[in-house]
């Protein structure tokens, strides 16, 4: 299979590597040499390579290291916890196998236990060995996993890229003009040999100095992801330790609950053609959703500005987490800053939210249009 066929965002990824090369000045297209231990192979031709890898099945280990500079989430696990809410912070081992588009399985390791998900066929199944729970719910035809989650919700710890190459997506959409894109030495990642592809802003207001993505040599699959902040610190990385580019058997995907496992079976939404009432409620909340958004700036430096929506109820948790951020005012309003190593974040008491991979000074000036 193509590994980006299910990455739409990515498919534009051939015609933009040419236009970026050809089209804007300032690019730079190194050729890693490096000992020659792989051929020879130019920016922009890697960028094509990306889109077009193949595989048909892979298993590894997968280590991901988040320095985010995010407080403590109140309730979520520490370093060792299989919640995926704590991905957000420390280090975290997940073990992957894939077998085709509807067999796939990730486990986020923990010290006392495991969180599974399992796609099997139409078969979908969760499971934290600590809780002893498991839930299960069948596919309608055609649907993928993850297709119906609720729009608008926030995202959380499992939206934290959980593989080099979710994280290569996330690097890749920051393709532009106001990116330098060339290659390094080769370098060693999981016993393989890979190209590195180095992504770097132009602007150096961005609090991301340089995203690196290390590019199999055979299979072309990213097999690590780097992020580095200020002072070449390392914000965040996720890479395989151990890969194996062998089909896993089918057994990996056959999910057994263990004696003892309470399972709840979540019920199969019915597949419909939506009313036209439904269409223009549709319609109406994405307006409203765009006129409450707005951005700022371009590329690494942009900025967005939102609107919380009215009707949001802060829980306990969310209130304990806010209330450890740091209380900031300006001509903008007054709110909370969230100062992170890779974006910051204001969160107003007039219920907007400002964020970007920027200093607060930039957030406050975005606000105060």
């Amino acid at each position: 299979m193509r590994i980006l066929d299910s990455k739409p965002a990515l498919r534009w990824l051939a015609p933009l590597a040419v236009v970026l090369v050809v089209g804007t000045s300032g690019l730079v297209a190194a050729t890693a040499t490096a000992d020659n231990k792989l051929p020879d192979r130019s920016a922009e031709q890697l960028l094509v390579d990306l889109q077009q890898a193949k595989v048909e099945g892979l298993s590894g280990t997968v280590v991901q290291q988040a320095n985010l500079g995010i407080p403590a989430i109140p309730g979520a696990g520490g370093g060792d916890s299989t919640d995926p809410t704590s991905m957000l912070s420390g280090t975290h081992t997940m073990r992957v196998w894939y077998s085709g588009p509807d067999k796939a399985r990730v486990a986020l390791m923990g010290t006392y236990g495991e969180t599974d998900l399992i796609t099997n066929g139409t078969d979908v199944w969760t499971w934290s060995s600590k809780d002893q729970a498991a839930t299960h719910r069948t596919l309608n035809s055609g649907e993928k996993a993850g297709d119906q989650k609720p729009a608008g919700e926030a995202p959380s710890g499992a939206d934290v890229p959980k593989t080099p190459e979710e994280a290569a997506k996330w690097a890749i959409k920051a393709l532009g003009p106001s990116t330098d894109i060339s290659t390094a030495s080769d370098v060693t990642v999981a016993r393989q040999d890979a190209y590195e592809l180095v992504l770097r802003p132009k602007d150096d207001r961005s609090l991301i100095s340089e995203v690196r993505v290390a590019i199999d040599g055979a299979t072309k699959l990213p097999l690590r992801v780097q992020a580095f902040g200020a002072g070449d610190t390392l914000v965040f990385e996720v890479a395989y330790t151990r890969v194996s580019f062998t089909k896993p058997g089918d057994d990996q995907f056959a999910f057994n609950p263990p004696a003892g496992t309470k399972v709840t079976e979540k019920a199969t939404p019915e597949r419909k053609a939506p009313t036209q009432a439904e269409r223009d409620e549709a319609k109406q909340a994405h307006e409203q959703a765009a006129n409450d958004t707005k951005t700022y700036g371009t590329g690494w430096t942009k900025v967005v500005v939102a609107k919380i929506p009215a009707d949001s109820k802060q829980g306990d948790q969310l209130k304990a987490f806010v209330n450890q951020l740091t209380p900031v005012s300006g001509g903008w309003g007054s709110g909370r800053l969230l100062a992170g190593t890779a974006f910051s974040a204001v969160l107003t008491d007039d219920g907007r939210i400002a964020v970007g991979a920027v200093e607060p000074e930039l957030l406050y000036e975005a606000l105060a249009k």
